[in-house]
């Protein structure tokens, strides 16, 4: 059978099961929905495959100034002290949450940040920067480099280390990551690590992958298309870096970055490319593609193995460069 003619075929027994049952259900897409359905809708469903969430020693609502003077709803968890964890104030990852920049927010993720921090020893801060429609491109971008100038600035009252800061995210929010670092490199600011979880880097959807995987793979090429026109609506501006950190003119003294893609997902050729030209740049780059599942699988830890290989690949990267 030749894969690429037959891209089902590359599923892991797993993963097809989970699609099977997805199909079976039969409920609307999300791109016929509103985007308040689609939020509640992926609300509803957030939890389902996800794991049970750790249990934390702190979990503190906290609110993060921006620019334009408002407060963008973030949370902190801190993990229980265990036996070889350094004295002193915790690293601390920022996280932003996928959903194409139109859905999903700190409650859908907190399940996959509880893991994290517990896992890499290290505190997780989730935010819940501005959603499209209401707010298009690039107010998704101003919250994500405003709420990390937040953090650093706060870092003393919360226990954190502003020296060892570093930025993540999945889907949309491995794109904000990605923007975020490149700014951070521009600023001077140093960060420990880019955390990219499949992160959309490219201005239009137009790689080998968007096709081959563009239906029947839990990310639909019509949901991108959707989600994007409600965040970029005007294509000139997704030639943007901003939007596309694949056209950056330069990525030279970046952060490092670990990066986890699915090998049935339309993102995954531009994160591969991504991942290219950062160590053309010189990058150190730890690339790890999770064989046979599709975008979205690192929230299905209660049914699929290769989520949980790939906290544990992150929180790997996350404990190595706390000691860098």
């Amino acid at each position: 059978m030749n894969q690429h003619h037959h891209p089902r075929s590359l599923l892991t027994p797993l993963m097809r099961g989970v699609i099977d049952r997805m199909a079976r259900a039969a409920r609307t897409p999300m791109h016929a929905m509103s985007p308040q359905q689609a939020r509640a809708f992926y609300e509803a469903g957030s939890g389902v495959l996800d794991l049970a969430p750790h249990k934390m020693a702190r979990n503190e609502a906290l609110q993060l100034p921006t620019r334009d003077g408002a407060q963008l709803p973030a949370r902190l968890w801190v993990p229980h002290a265990a036996a070889g964890d350094a004295p002193g104030p915790w690293p601390v990852l920022l996280y932003f949450h996928g959903g194409g920049f139109t859905i999903g927010s700190v409650a859908t993720h907190e399940s996959l940040c509880r893991h994290l921090a517990h896992l890499a020893r290290c505190a997780v801060v989730s935010v819940d920067y501005r959603l499209a429609p209401e707010y298009p491109y690039p107010t998704a971008v101003h919250d994500a480099w405003d709420s990390l100038q937040a953090l650093a600035a706060q870092a003393g009252a919360l226990g954190i280390d502003p020296q060892r800061i570093a930025v993540g995210g999945d889907s949309a929010g491995g794109t904000l990551a990605a923007v975020v670092a490149l700014m951070a490199r521009d600023a001077g600011q140093a960060l420990a690590l880019q955390l990219l979880f499949y992160p959309g880097t490219t201005a239009h959807q137009d790689t080998d992958s968007h096709h081959r995987f563009a239906h029947g793979f839990v990310l639909e090429s019509a949901s991108i298309g959707y989600f994007f026109d409600q965040y970029i609506p005007r294509r000139s501006d997704r030639e943007h870096w901003w939007f596309a950190p694949l056209l950056a003119p330069d990525l030279d003294g970046v952060a490092p970055c670990w990066m986890g893609l699915a090998e049935c997902d339309p993102l995954v050729d531009e994160g591969v490319a991504y991942a290219d030209r950062l160590r053309m740049a010189g990058v150190s780059v730890d690339l790890d593609i999770y064989r046979g599942v599709t975008h979205e699988f690192i929230k299905m830890g209660r049914a699929i193995p290769e989520a949980l290989q790939a906290h544990q690949d992150a929180a790997r990267a996350l404990r190595h460069a706390w000691v860098r």
